[in-house]
């Protein structure tokens, strides 16, 4: 750090001479052998300059811009579209299979989330059959802050929301790869907690549950099912079915700004 001194403290003296560099032209550098003498008031005002010139470099070499220009955080949101391929999984109403919806879902959130801000990784892009094991194992590569696995169903009403049934568990320099999800369930309770707030703010209707989830219950990061059905009225008319592109968009756009909510959250010091 430069300490700035009193005008009347300056001197100079021929053992300074890379000074000399710096002062005006009528600064005069005196041989050895004469005494110390006071500065002229344009030696003053030419060494002052180069003072706040040094000081004008110390604020601005790169260890203090680096840190004002540090990159925040990755936060990285995974969907997994549930089935795919010969693994079509639940017929709908309309006969549409549940891995088609799923996927339409998936796409959907994608799009908002980017539009967001939000890094988004899925595990299939496309009607392919992806491994359970493989679909924890992008989850868990890709250091996810939260990942959603996308179910579709005719049963029931609304949103869905499932975490592990798995014990919370402390994490662990080792953990087995069936468990990984207990030392994040309490994580993922928070997510779902999260997650149904914001469907309720939006008029859905909500059932939370924990059941053993295959895929999730590898993952290594906030997790949890997200079931979509039929909006129904309490006397069990359906109001908006799962093929009622509104609908879609409208839980889509729910769990856009839930994910927000999470990463809001997350950043929090």
């Amino acid at each position: 750090m430069l300490k700035l001194v009193a005008e009347h403290d300056f001197s100079f003296t021929a053992k300074s001479r890379k000074l000399k560099l710096f002062l005006a032209p009528e600064v005069q550098v005196l041989p050895a052998r004469h005494e110390t003498r006071p500065f002229s008031a344009a030696a003053h005002r030419a060494l002052r300059a180069c003072l706040c010139a040094g000081a004008c470099l110390v604020l601005a070499t790169p260890s203090h811009t680096a840190a004002a220009q540090a990159p925040a955080p990755r936060f990285v949101v995974v969907l997994d579209a549930a089935h795919g391929g010969d693994d079509a999984g639940g017929r709908l109403a309309n006969g549409q299979p549940e891995k088609a919806l799923t996927l339409a879902l998936s796409v959907r959130l994608r799009s908002l989330l980017a539009a967001r801000g939000i890094q988004v990784i899925t595990t299939r892009e496309a009607d392919a059959a992806i491994d359970l094991d493989r679909r924890a194992e992008i989850a868990n590569r890709a250091n996810a802050q939260a990942c959603l696995s996308i179910h579709a169903s005719d049963v029931g009403s609304g949103v869905h929301l499932f975490v592990s049934s798995l014990p919370p568990a402390p994490p662990g320099r080792f953990v087995a790869w069936k468990t990984a999800q207990a030392a994040w369930v309490t994580r993922s309770l928070a997510l779902a907690g999260v997650l149904n707030s914001a469907l309720l703010r939006a008029g859905m209707n909500v059932t939370l549950g924990r059941t053993s989830l295959l895929a999730v219950d590898s993952m290594a990061c906030p997790a949890l099912a997200v079931e979509i059905a039929p909006e129904r009225t309490p006397d069990h008319k359906t109001t908006a079915a799962l093929d009622n592109p509104e609908y879609q968009a409208r839980v889509a756009g729910v769990l856009a700004a839930a994910m927000l909510e999470w990463r809001s959250e997350a950043q929090r010091p």
